[in-house]
């Protein structure tokens, strides 16, 4: 009975210290590290610091180097604790000199720099609250854990919304931002360390993907170009329509809180739906946000896009590493990497597509266009292999 209760107490406790650990350090990885350059945008631009192709130059540099932050993460061996620490650190630096310097050479580096940092959060976050609620038994909680992304979203967008609406400068904004995330590494800094096991992330394999797996790493680089044109200019197309900072910006807010709710219902409503069809419907209502905004102008497609957009992405993510988990059998590790390295191309693409379209007058209308075709595309593919499959088991 001792025993029961030191586990029951000491178990329990240290499982709600990873999901608030969790939570905090994906909140700041995502929300700052990686999409705080979003809501800035429309601010940027209204003060002509940036144009739409330097903008698009930023967040491409951010999405190069969060695939190059998760490529060395699949490859090299790390204590996941450690990962998140040094991860949390430079997310913090490089958002506030973000603050304090207007060269534009610079910026480019700090947001590359910043995605290195944010795939280390990701990596070294997912593998060492995962492993501590594992063994509290509490591997149900993780969607508390990885709804900090939206959550993380949401609160830079709203502080964004509000020092606009104040009249505050873009380099304010970063500089607050990069506080908050100095506070969530210093906060999180001792749990990360207590708990840190050393573990390798990746696990190579030699053997060959089939072409189920290539399937999958292919439909998933289909979902990061397609959810990456909104999550990157969906507050500069609310700006062409709205004159008010408070009003266009609090399309941002909205998604990451759709983000954050969707991982919590998700686990409630849909446990027993297999993840390739959760995969399927997710990215139906993601391409029908990414699409309204190229035909509709007006506050409620707006809406719609952050809703059906911000509240699809997280689902699919977790749907689609899942199916990757089961497809890859034992080689899961290796193809959830790839599938992985797949999705930072296909968001790389984004800001790239648009950057070249720059000159045209309905550039990011063209792009949004794109985005949902190929993510209906990518539906299709995935349908239909499932029809097969399933045909092919009756037959047999």
């Amino acid at each position: 009975m001792t025993n029961l209760r030191r586990y029951d107490g000491s178990m329990e406790r240290g499982a709600q210290v990873a999901v608030v650990v969790g939570f905090a350090g994906l909140a700041a990885a995502m929300g700052i590290g990686r999409f705080a350059l979003t809501p800035l945008l429309p601010l940027l631009a209204s003060q002509s610091r940036l144009t739409l192709a330097g903008g698009s130059a930023l967040a491409a540099s951010n999405y190069a180097g969060y695939l190059a932050g998760a490529v060395w993460c699949a490859l090299v061996a790390g204590n996941p604790g450690t990962l998140a620490r040094v991860g949390l650190a430079a997310v913090a630096i490089t958002t506030l000199v973000m603050g304090v310097t207007g060269n534009f050479a610079a910026w480019f580096v700090l947001r590359f720099a910043a995605g290195v940092a944010s795939a280390l959060v990701l990596v070294g976050i997912s593998s060492w609250t995962l492993h501590a609620l594992a063994q509290a038994h509490r591997a149900h909680w993780a969607g508390g854990v990885f709804a900090g992304v939206g959550v993380g979203i949401a609160f830079a967008g709203s502080l964004v919304l509000v020092f606009g609406a104040s009249g505050f400068t873009p380099d304010a904004a970063w500089i607050a931002l990069g506080v908050a995330a100095l506070l969530v590494g210093v906060l999180t800094w001792r749990p990360l360390a207590a708990g840190d096991v050393r573990q390798r992330v990746f696990a190579r394999r030699r053997k060959r993907f089939g072409a189920e797996a290539w399937l999958l790493i292919v439909c998933y680089a289909a979902f990061g170009f397609g959810y990456i044109v909104p999550a990157t200019y969906l507050p500069s197309l609310a700006r062409e329509v709205l004159d008010s900072p408070a009003a266009f910006g609090a399309v941002w807010p909205v998604f990451g809180l759709a983000a954050a709710a969707s991982t919590v219902v998700t686990s409630f409503l849909l446990h027993n739906v297999p993840p390739r069809r959760v995969w399927i419907a997710s990215q139906i209502v993601m391409a029908l946000g990414v699409a309204v905004p190229a035909f509709l102008r007006g506050v409620a497609s707006l809406v719609l896009a952050a809703i059906c957009v911000g509240g699809t992405f997280m689902v699919l993510t977790m749907a689609g590493l899942q199916e990757g988990r089961r497809v890859g059998g034992e080689a899961a590790t290796r193809l959830m990497a790839a599938m992985t390295a797949s999705f930072a191309l296909g968001q790389l693409a984004g800001p790239i597509v648009v950057g070249m379209l720059a000159s045209h007058p309905r550039a990011l209308d063209i792009a949004s266009v794109a985005a949902a075709l190929l993510l209906v595309a990518s539906s299709l593919a995935l349908a239909t292999t499932t029809f097969k499959r399933a045909e092919g088991a009756r037959i047999n």
